[in-house]
């Protein structure tokens, strides 16, 4: 892919980001936290910066009693319900991959959610360390 290629992907990309966000925002109400409150948790979409964690906290429980494994699609959010399974856009290249939140975090300021590191990989964003993000719900939490 050339530049001038990748410049118009990501600027499209951006663009309908904002075209997303802007219908988002007229069907959902929002609380404080970004999450969607009313009748359709799935409307959930949010941006800001994605960190990822990896081989320090492999093997350790996570907030959902599972198991943290690096090598699976899983991420850490500050308020999506445990279970919930969500596709996260690195804002910086267009790729996409679906998540299933497992666990709470990030604690860094600033950042939307933490990503494990196979996440990190298929978004190509480990060694950018953090990368802007476009997160959506993919299908809420399944009930109990």
């Amino acid at each position: 892919m050339t530049t001038g290629e990748m410049k118009r992907s990501v600027s499209g990309l951006a663009v309908a980001a904002i075209a997303v966000l802007s219908l988002a925002g007229c069907s959902t109400a929002r609380s404080d936290a970004g999450i969607a409150t009313g009748e359709s948790a799935s409307a959930f979409i949010q941006t800001g910066e994605a960190s990822w964690y990896g081989r320090p906290l492999h093997g350790r429980r996570t907030a959902s009693g599972e198991i943290y494994d690096m090598y699976r699609l899983t991420a850490a959010h500050p308020d999506l319900p445990l279970g919930t399974r969500v596709i996260v856009t690195n804002m910086k290249n267009g790729r996409s991959v679906a998540v299933r939140v497992n666990d709470r975090g990030p604690y860094v300021r600033g950042r939307v959610i933490d990503l494990s590191y196979a996440a990190a990989r298929a978004l190509h964003a480990v060694s950018d360390g953090t990368v802007p993000v476009l997160i959506q719900v993919l299908e809420p939490r399944p009930a109990e």
